[in-house]
């Protein structure tokens, strides 16, 4: 048994400590509400939480179940855009304040079923967009934590929590888990159920699970997908990696373009090829596509938000009326190359095992009025890609500098297999 703290473990170690009588659920729970108490007043990663008398009680009138469960009764956040029923959902909306849904969500059902217990609801953006909600870093508090899933991000990173839920249109699960220091995983769009998440954008949103590690997320994955076994695969050496460089999508700093360069020389210390993507700005110009999407299918979603102006941000209200002008003919066209872009990528180099890029343009930007710039997700978000964030990478300043692995459309098991040996086999991904 490792001497690292309990609320440090991963969800797979903490299981496994647990299955080896090491140490005990009602242990592990304890030592997150303790991290809870002494940093939630700084971090402010939660919404809506139980009390640690309110958990207890949960756990121990149906201990016999979570004994003998796949989770063992541990805990999970939940962003606070997927309904529960047992706990307010408010979308970081003052429209919403006090909603309480009837049933939960299809992924926290299952969460449940498999003996998680949900400790609370975590901080999101309003409406899963731009505006920022109270969180802030784990790693520098003066720092932004990225969003929209800032809450579930900040938890995870700052061990509140071993695992938690969030949801990703544009880059609200990539880049929270990027400046936050925490594994962050996307699935493929509609690779999951999303009854009971509050729908942005058709086309685009996703669920999104952030925990410590690959493992972690190969486990919720499965439960998330109702498998009874994990897929218990061998991680997988990639043979080509394609070098997506952050020029190739937009902004990127010198911190970012040098820990990418850097890794690439690992890579290929490791024999592993690492042809660069030239794009001829074809994924430059999925940002742009992708904006449309979401502006146009954002302003027939939220018909019922959008007659009260007055209890929306004004970045909220900007995104409303930019979707109220784009043309039905400019959205399919939009959508149209997003396909064409999507189906040209995996036709340049057929051997390709994965695609490496920036998940941010930096490290978390000084503030907390703005959640970053979500540009370098908004590609692989429009081509509906399964993309992984691992940490480990570092600015001068030690904050994360968060790198990301896109995969094929609906090979996330592959991805998964990928990601699990980068994080055992290349310095820093860890």
């Amino acid at each position: 048994m490792t001497d690292m703290p309990l609320n440090q473990l991963s969800l797979v170690e903490a299981i496994h400590a647990i299955e080896r009588g090491e140490t005990t659920a009602e242990a592990m729970i304890n030592a997150c509400y303790d991290q809870i108490e002494t940093r939630e007043p700084a971090v402010g990663a939660w919404q809506y939480s139980l009390t640690r008398e309110q958990y207890l009680h949960a756990y121990r009138a149906n201990q016999a179940f979570f004994q003998n469960s796949r989770l063992k009764g541990l805990p999970v956040g939940i962003k606070d855009t997927i309904d529960t029923a047992g706990m307010p959902t408010e979308m970081g909306s003052r429209l919403h304040v006090g909603r309480q849904p009837v049933d939960d969500a299809s992924c926290v059902a299952l969460i449940q079923q498999a003996g998680g217990i949900v400790l609370g609801k975590t901080v999101t953006t309003e409406f899963a967009y731009f505006q920022p909600g109270v969180t802030a870093n784990p790693k520098n508090l003066q720092h932004t934590p990225g969003g929209s899933s800032s809450g579930s991000a900040a938890a995870v990173a700052d061990c509140m929590v071993p695992a938690a839920l969030g949801s990703q249109t544009a880059a609200s699960v990539i880049r929270p888990a990027a400046y936050c220091g925490a594994v962050g995983y996307v699935g493929s769009c509609g690779e999951f159920s999303s009854r009971g998440i509050q729908p942005l954008s058709q086309s685009l949103d996703s669920l999104g699970v952030f925990a410590r590690s690959v493992e972690d997320i190969v486990l919720l994955r499965s439960v998330l997908l109702s498998n009874t076994e994990v897929n218990n695969d061998e991680p997988k050496k990639p043979k080509r990696i394609l070098v997506c460089p952050g020029s190739n999508v937009g902004e990127s700093d010198e911190d970012m373009n040098a820990a990418m360069a850097d890794l690439v020389v690992q890579l290929q210390h490791q024999g592993i090829e690492t042809p660069e993507l030239d794009s001829c700005d074809l994924i430059k110009r999925l940002v742009s596509n992708h904006e449309t999407v979401m502006a146009y299918e954002v302003y027939r979603n939220l018909a019922t938000e959008r007659q009260h102006p007055e209890a929306l941000s004004e970045s909220f209200c900007g995104l409303l009326n930019v979707g109220a002008n784009i043309s039905r003919s400019d959205y399919l066209a939009a959508l149209l190359n997003i396909g064409k872009t999507a189906r040209w990528l995996w036709h340049q180099d057929p051997d390709i095992d994965a695609i490496l890029a920036p998940a941010a343009p930096g490290a978390a930007p000084l503030g907390l009025a703005s959640t970053g710039k979500p540009h370098m997700s908004r590609p692989w978000q429009a081509m509906g890609l399964p993309v992984i964030t691992l940490p480990g990478l570092t600015n001068a300043a030690g904050l994360p500098l968060g790198i990301q692995f896109i995969g094929k459309a609906r090979d996330d098991d592959s991805l998964l297999q990928i990601a699990r040996w980068l994080q055992g086999n290349i310095k820093g991904l860890s």
